[in-house]
């Protein structure tokens, strides 16, 4: 994760550097810090926004004493402080690690999940999204995601100029092209966050498989579940659309179920476990290969994979 995110801001910084420079366009700088200081007063505040949007509530521990002694328990082993636990009212089956400084670390586990895992398996859930805490995936993530769109916003800016703006004896009529380019580098440094996030995914899993006693199995079983509940809730997850705006802080990609229940489907319906283990033989397409470069989360076949390579 760290030479992936190292190249990011490299070769943002190299980008901006020498457009800039050759260009003399540093105006555009001050519209580069203002989307980067929108994007951090959005993170900052982002903990209320996604409370409201998934209807969370603090779960607290008279409520719920079994899932408040998981928290404490994981959260010493992984060596932070206790998040709140909060649960949203999503049928959907998932959960996510969000916060910010003003708002504190928060977990959330939806009604769905609760309903459709075992203890065991809520266990090596939670252990994942404490494993985003622990890695600080959210400041990360915040940080990266500032660069393509300082450069979709400076590369749209000078569209818009050159389009509007009569006088173009600096740019010599190449304002649209250099725009062009902005907002495609955007693109190409887009799919290097998508590449990251999948990166952390990876990491977040094997915080849970260390933290939590034979964490890879119940986090695989888990995994497969919520995979196949999500699929089989095709009307709810319609209904609940909207609610993809902050998927990439799911624990898998709810808009993935179809392919991913369609990769589940394809060995034996057995148990759980038994589609985890059965899955090793299977083959990924280059289809499959290519849908993952544009997901927020591994392929579910990989993911399971690398699970059980932890066993």
């Amino acid at each position: 994760m760290a030479g992936t995110l190292a190249l990011i801001i490299g070769a943002s910084t190299l980008f901006f550097t020498v457009i800039l420079s050759l260009t003399g366009a540093f105006d555009f700088l001050t519209l580069g810090i203002l989307v980067g200081v929108f994007n951090v007063v959005q993170w900052l505040i982002s903990p209320y926004i996604i409370d409201r949007l998934y209807h969370t509530h603090e779960i607290s521990q008279t409520e719920d004493p079994k899932l408040h002694e998981v928290v404490d328990n994981l959260s010493r082993k992984s060596e932070i402080k206790k998040p709140r636990l909060m649960l949203a009212q999503i049928p959907i089956p998932n959960a996510f690690a969000y916060g910010s400084p003003i708002a504190g670390t928060r977990v959330a586990v939806t009604s769905g999940l609760m309903k459709t895992l075992d203890h065991g398996e809520v266990e090596a859930v939670v252990g994942h999204e404490l494993g985003h805490l622990k890695h600080k995936d959210m400041q990360v993530m915040m940080f990266v995601s500032i660069l393509p769109a300082i450069a979709y916003f400076i590369g749209y800016s000078m569209m818009l100029s050159s389009m509007f703006n009569t006088n173009r004896k600096n740019q010599g009529g190449a304002g649209p092209l250099i725009g062009i380019a902005f907002m495609a580098f955007s693109w190409v440094m887009n799919l290097f966050i998508l590449h990251l996030s999948r990166l952390r995914e990876y990491y977040a899993d094997r915080h849970s498989a260390a933290t939590v006693e034979n964490g890879s199995s119940k986090l695989s079983t888990g995994l497969a579940k919520i995979v196949k509940t999500t699929k089989s809730m095709r009307n709810v997850r319609k209904d609940t659309k909207s609610l993809s705006a902050f998927k990439a802080l799911f624990i898998t990609d709810p808009d993935r179920a179809e392919v991913d229940s369609a990769e589940l489907s394809a060995v034996s319906a057995g148990e759980s476990q038994k589609w985890v283990d059965e899955m090793l033989s299977k083959k990924l397409t280059a289809s499959e290969r290519i849908l993952e470069i544009f997901s927020t989360h591994p392929n579910i076949v990989k993911r399971l994979r690398a699970l059980k390579e932890l066993n």
